[in-house]
């Protein structure tokens, strides 16, 4: 199956386009996500959809990235400092979300089957993914 970025329907690449016109208009201040979908008169599915096209295309592009703040809400950035905090503060989420994945569900589940080929090969590559981050935090909160 391809990946999202590369099934992209023709009406979320609009909405990519109507939510990246509404935020250059809106420069330097970003925008909450109630005003995307009040400026872009779209529902909130289609601002969602918007949302990850208008990601794929700045990737592809090579454009300014789209952070969201809960301060400014959605913009792009070229701060250095800013995609910096932006990126610290992902680190530290996704870092969270493998613990709690880690200890609520594959401890679990390797308590019920230690001998179990698959929850091995998934604990080691979800330990070795869960130390990755904390390096990343750590080495964030050493500079």
């Amino acid at each position: 199956m391809p990946r999202a970025s590369e099934r992209r329907s023709a009406a979320s690449q609009r909405h990519a386009d109507t939510i990246r016109f509404i935020l250059f208009e809106a420069r330097p201040a970003g925008l909450t996500f109630v005003q995307l979908v009040r400026s872009g008169e779209l529902t909130p599915s289609q601002t969602r959809a918007g949302l990850a096209c208008l990601r794929d295309i700045i990737a592809e592009r090579g454009w300014p990235p789209l952070i969201w703040t809960k301060k400014d809400g959605y913009r792009f950035c070229t701060e250095p400092a800013e995609l910096q905090a932006y990126e610290i503060a992902i680190v530290r989420e996704k870092l969270t979300e493998i613990r709690r994945f880690i200890t609520a569900v594959v401890g679990p589940h390797v308590a019920l089957q230690p001998k179990g080929r698959w929850i091995k090969h998934l604990n080691t590559q979800l330990g070795s993914v869960e130390s990755t981050l904390d390096i990343i935090a750590d080495f964030i909160d050493a500079a």
